[in-house]
């Protein structure tokens, strides 16, 4: 457990290096937010809730998921998984004394943990200067779960991509597959759109995929909706946390004897 420890707080330290990157993240969760504002207060207009959303508790949902998405950086996993295999650099990950997927969890978490901190800077600034009322359950109980939960996903989100950076070592590219990824879970997490404005039996569907309980049901929560789904949603996510798990167990053992320390 030390070694992960030392590993994530390592990539926290690391991200206090690039402060460009710091700034344009603050700006893009901004610039995120905004339009979110301008779009919503326009499909409102004269009337005052949109599928049980107020003005107020919709940006609220956006403020959150915003939030959420800034912090979770599992698809950057993918892209040095499969930049070390092609590269013929993971050797390195392979040599050292620590379990490689879990290596790549404590990396992604410590670099997560780094952001918390300029996204609530971010979410305050945005409060600040438009006067957004918070509209956020009062329930203690709701709270936890809603972040437990979150906090899971993103560790299946991390176990995901990893799995998709070891496609690296059986296709030449993989980018068709992260921008396809990129593209679905930013509609199926909830990020463009609230998922309860989709038609019913789409919503239901998603409620056995993992993505629909990464943001999107934590956002929900935190407004003070879909409190009933709290229990559904843990078990869910750590049942596909637990398959994730096992299945890139299996793919890293079969496909790394490909791997011949120079690339493939």
């Amino acid at each position: 457990m030390r070694k992960y420890l030392a590993v994530a707080i390592l990539y926290f330290k690391t991200q206090t290096a690039f402060r460009a990157h710091i700034i344009l993240t603050m700006a893009f969760s901004l610039g995120h937010i905004l339009f979110a504002f301008l779009l919503w207060s326009n499909v409102l207009g004269e009337q005052e809730t949109l599928a049980g959303f107020t003005l107020q508790s919709m940006m609220t949902y956006y403020i959150i998921q915003s939030f959420f998405t800034q912090i979770e950086l599992s698809s950057g996993v993918s892209g040095e998984v499969s930049g070390r295999i092609r590269g013929g650099t993971f050797m390195k990950y392979i040599v050292v004394p620590i379990d490689v997927q879990g290596y790549f969890t404590a990396m992604s978490l410590g670099a997560s943990g780094f952001y918390v901190i300029i996204d609530v800077i971010t979410c305050a600034i945005w409060v600040f200067l438009f006067g957004v009322q918070l509209t956020i359950t009062s329930s203690g109980l709701m709270i936890a779960a809603a972040l437990l939960l979150f906090v899971l996903g993103m560790i299946f989100m991390i176990q995901f991509n990893y799995f998709l950076g070891l496609l690296a070592f059986k296709f030449q590219d993989i980018w068709i597959f992260l921008m396809i990824k990129d593209g679905l879970i930013a509609f199926l997490a909830g990020t463009m759109v609230p998922l309860v404005l989709m038609p019913g039996w789409f919503v239901s569907t998603m409620r056995f995929t993992p993505f629909y309980y990464v943001t999107y049901l934590p956002a929900m929560m935190l407004v003070d909706k879909l409190h009933e789904e709290a229990v559904l949603g843990l078990c869910v996510i750590i049942g596909w946390g637990a398959l994730m798990f096992l299945i890139n167990r299996l793919a890293y053992g079969k496909m790394r004897v490909r791997f011949d320390g120079v690339g493939i």
